[in-house]
């Protein structure tokens, strides 16, 4: 009786080269900067400490904006969930009129956001402005400063963060089954109890997820906070720059960032639990997709179209503010009075007559290119060996990379600043805080996550026997990879990394604690120009880099989703 022999893959000695790059990066950039600062903060002295955390809470402000940041992420809750669905109703489920504009106006916030989007509220709200001084026309008791404070952040960014609503809460309503409104419809069922009993109840899945992530991004609220709230709101991100800033209050801000990411890998383990008991899914063999209900009820109707329309104005001023504005002088800009005078193309003269203008754009470009490259092949490569080795090690490199899900960008931030800011041998005795590449390296990590789930499902979509018979043609692993799975996935790759790219051109959240202050990024840029004590002619540059930005970006989002498009029609002419 012969032996059995256990078949095992032959050794490759480059994906044994890469797998310990990998495994070298996921400690050094993954691992050891986020448990680094927090050994040193609890055992610098020896002994374990709770000094930093005494200290912390004996400061008022830092708890002060722990209280404030959660009340501001409970707030969001509501009113982006609230915002954000009847955005969606309206583009696709009710018949409205003018939906086709509607519709432009509210996918605003896919070509701008961030500090530009803040730029854009501080212009229409802000002091100067043509509202403020029509206000105080009407009331010269008006105070000029009134829009700041939770209100003003809140209202920022409840019409900022609508952007996952209008395209994933789009995507499910768009896979809702119109018979079963048909049904409702048959069986007597009024439009107000189809749409609370049939229609959002399909939505709760991607309304859960919705949920969670607008309370994470209000709990790690940046820019806003510091450009609206004012000395009275102030929030948890700004107070650990403000620490972290200091030599004095490093360990500080180490202590607070840990509480933001206790606080959020609470949330997060929140959803997963109950996301698994969920069970709010509805198939049916053969969909229908839904068509548009008009509103019966004339009230009801003149409502939600006053509504729409309210909407719509509110994400329109901002856009419509930073274009005209960039198109004007600096006493215009200065003043918020705009004359026929003062219209000029004197500001985009000046941006491209100089090549010291546009150098924060070259510099984000260059990170923004770079750092979505290198973080497509991390991804690529991880997810190629998650594929072909399906095991113990590959299932917990999925989870490592899963690290930066659950840990707030300033956590991280800190972690890397914190870290890297004396010689360590894991990246070849090196001092990487205040050089370029510690930026780089957070882009590429806080994108890992986002970037595997894209390409790790591309991957996973593709059929073994591609992959077999161009092995049995003899073709080795990397033309196999090239010439046959590359191309197969390469829309998904592309989509993947045109969104990385517009997401970190005007970063400013994880750029102003690690970027090299002679290497100024687009974000930080900006982001000085919305001050008050910032010259009018400043301003002026930074409104064409925004009207720039979002041409760019509006360009990009073109194409991924019109090369999505293209691809899904040719799929369905092929099938």
């Amino acid at each position: 009786m012969k032996s059995l022999r256990i078949r095992r893959k032959p050794f490759n000695p480059i994906i044994f080269v890469l797998s310990l790059f990998i495994l070298w990066f996921i400690y050094s950039f993954l691992i050891f900067p986020n448990v680094n600062p927090i050994y040193e903060t609890f055992f610098g002295t020896g002994t374990f400490s709770l000094e930093s955390v005494q200290k912390l809470l004996g400061s008022e402000r830092a708890v002060s904006s722990i209280i404030n940041s959660i009340t501001l992420a409970i707030i969001l809750v509501f009113t982006v969930n609230l915002v954000g669905i009847f955005l969606v109703l309206i583009i696709h489920y009710f018949d409205i009129k003018g939906a086709v504009i509607l519709k432009l106006s509210f996918y605003s916030t896919l070509i701008y956001s961030g500090v530009a989007l803040n730029f854009g509220y501080k212009l229409v709200y802000g002091k100067n402005s043509p509202l403020t001084n029509f206000l105080i026309q009407v009331n010269p008791d008006w105070d000029a400063n009134w829009f700041s404070g939770l209100f003003a952040v809140a209202f920022v960014m409840t019409f900022a963060c609508t952007s996952n609503h209008v395209l994933f809460l789009s995507s499910a309503l768009k896979n809702v089954d119109y018979q079963t409104i048909e049904a409702a419809k048959n069986l007597g069922a009024s439009q107000y109890t189809i749409l609370k009993k049939v229609v959002l109840p399909t939505l709760k899945p991607t309304l859960f997820a919705m949920t969670i992530l607008t309370f994470l991004v209000g709990l790690g609220a940046t820019s806003a906070p510091l450009v609206f709230g004012g000395k009275d709101f102030e929030t948890i991100t700004p107070m650990i720059l403000t620490f972290a800033n200091s030599s004095s209050s490093k360990d500080l801000a180490t202590v607070l960032a840990l509480i933001l990411g206790i606080i959020t890998i609470i949330v997060l383990s929140f959803m997963l639990h109950s996301e698994g008991k969920g069970n709010y899914i509805s198939i049916s063999k053969t969909k229908t997709n839904v068509k548009k209900q008009k509103i019966k009820n004339c009230l009801a109707n003149i409502v939600v179209h006053v509504a729409a329309y309210l909407l719509f104005i509110i994400y329109t001023l901002p856009v419509l503010a930073i274009i005209i504005y960039s198109f004007t002088d600096s006493l215009a800009i200065s003043s918020g009075v705009i004359t026929l005078d003062s219209i000029t193309l004197d500001n985009y003269v000046l941006t491209f007559s100089s090549i010291e203008a546009l150098r924060p754009y070259f510099i984000s470009l260059g990170y923004g290119f770079t750092a979505a490259f290198l973080v497509v092949v991390v991804c690529l490569l991880c997810s190629y060996l998650m594929k072909k080795y399906d095991n113990g090690l590959t299932k917990a490199l999925d989870y490592f990379l899963m690290i930066p899900w659950f840990l707030p960008s300033t956590l991280i931030a800190v972690g890397l600043t914190v870290t890297f800011n004396d010689v360590q041998g894991i990246v070849f005795n090196q001092v990487l805080t205040g050089t370029l590449w510690l930026l780089l390296i957070g882009y590429v990590v806080v994108n890992l996550p986002f970037t595997l789930r894209i390409t790790k499902s591309a991957f996973f979509g593709i059929h073994n026997q591609m992959e077999e018979a161009a092995k049995n043609l003899g073709a080795n692993a990397f033309y196999t990879f090239v010439k046959v799975l590359l191309p197969i996935i390469l829309p998904s790759i592309l989509g993947v990394f045109a969104l990385n790219f517009i997401g970190i051109l005007p970063d400013y959240d994880l750029t102003v604690f690690l970027y090299h202050p002679l290497y100024e990024p687009l974000g930080i840029t900006i982001m000085n120009a919305i001050g008050n004590s910032v010259t009018a002619d400043t301003k002026a540059l930074n409104l064409v880099y925004t009207v720039i930005l979002m041409i760019i970006n509006t360009i990009i989002l073109a194409f991924v989703y019109g090369n999505l498009r293209f691809n899904r029609r040719k799929m369905g002419e092929h099938e």
